[in-house]
């Protein structure tokens, strides 16, 4: 996928003149003041909003207040003029690529988004990528008054990922994730291993541990000092040297399906990082020019609601047509 030029900024005499003063809705309710002033002063400078904070010019309730004050909905909230960073203007995602994330949309409620994501698009901007899918959404998407990731996906992952348009859904949402039981968010991938996958390996319990290894880049390993790591998964279908599998992470660790699925001795095609280049290549001439790993299904409970919402998103197609050209055994 294309990338789209970084951004560049310059600081301009640009000072937003006027007093503002906001009152707090529940939705807003619960952050801290520091938080709700860089989310809404976005091209004000980090050291400036502290300075600010520190110097008394932010009041809540006309009265002086912390960094780490958490706002109650009611409150009014005075912010002073500041002086803004002019940026150049974002780079514009394609006509194809709206498209494409207009007909992707899985799931929408006043609250929350599902999208099924594309593969080789970034959920985010950084790291030499300056247009990601979160970035995309709020051009396609100027009068949403909040758009933020709910959790994430690699960037060659596809499938289901959730945006929420509330701060109430993103709390929700990430306390559900964190939750392990049965009202806890269940999340199911898809993914093309190498070889016979044993049936009877149905759980693989092995803590995992991170580490960078240079510029940035991060390897995970199956180490006793690693975080408890839990995966469960299904045998989907045989091919002649390969296995469809469902793997259903239980805890939330990087690169886990990945890295678990390489220590049962069966890593993923695709895999740059934990597979094998001589498999790799050979499947690329069959077409699967990426990591074969899709997020399959969703299913979350949604605020004062006891029946689970299930979001499913198809494998898509360059994944698909190759997979039906294997032979099954």
């Amino acid at each position: 996928m294309k990338k789209a030029s970084p951004k560049s900024h310059v600081v301009a005499d640009i000072t937003l003149a006027q007093v503002q003063f906001i009152e707090i809705d529940a939705d807003q309710a619960g952050q801290r003041i520091d938080n709700f002033l860089m989310a809404r002063l976005k091209r004000v400078p980090k050291s400036r909003v502290y300075n600010i904070l520190r110097k008394g010019e932010v009041r809540v309730n006309k009265g002086r207040c912390k960094p780490d004050y958490k706002l109650l909905a009611g409150d009014i909230v005075r912010i002073p003029p500041v002086r803004l960073v002019e940026q150049a203007a974002p780079p514009q995602p394609s006509n194809v690529l709206t498209r494409k994330l207009e007909q992707a949309v899985l799931f929408e409620n006043d609250g929350l988004l599902v999208i099924n994501k594309p593969p080789g698009l970034a959920v985010h901007g950084g790291s030499g990528v300056s247009l990601g899918l979160i970035e995309v959404l709020r051009q396609m998407r100027p009068d949403a008054r909040y758009l933020e990731l709910v959790h994430r996906l690699d960037r060659d992952t596809s499938g289901c990922i959730m945006i929420a348009k509330k701060r109430s859904m993103l709390r929700h949402l990430q306390a559900a994730l964190r939750n392990k039981g049965q009202s806890g968010v269940r999340k199911v991938y898809q993914a093309l291993v190498i070889g016979a996958w044993p049936v009877d390996c149905r759980r693989v319990d092995a803590p995992l541990l991170k580490s960078e290894i240079g510029n940035g880049e991060r390897i995970v390993k199956v180490n006793p000092a690693g975080k408890p790591s839990l995966t469960e998964f299904t045998v989907l279908q045989a091919y002649r040297d390969f296995t469809l599998i469902e793997a259903r992470p239980i805890t939330g660790r990087t690169h886990q399906i990945r890295v678990h699925a390489q220590y049962v001795g069966h890593s993923l095609v695709g895999d740059e990082k934990y597979g094998r280049d001589d498999i790799n290549e050979d499947m690329q001439q069959l077409g699967i020019k990426r990591l074969f790993l899709h997020a399959a299904e969703l299913g979350f409970y949604l605020p004062d609601q006891s029946v689970l919402t299930i979001v499913k998103a198809p494998l898509t197609p360059d994944l698909a047509e190759p997979l039906a050209r294997l032979s099954a055994c």
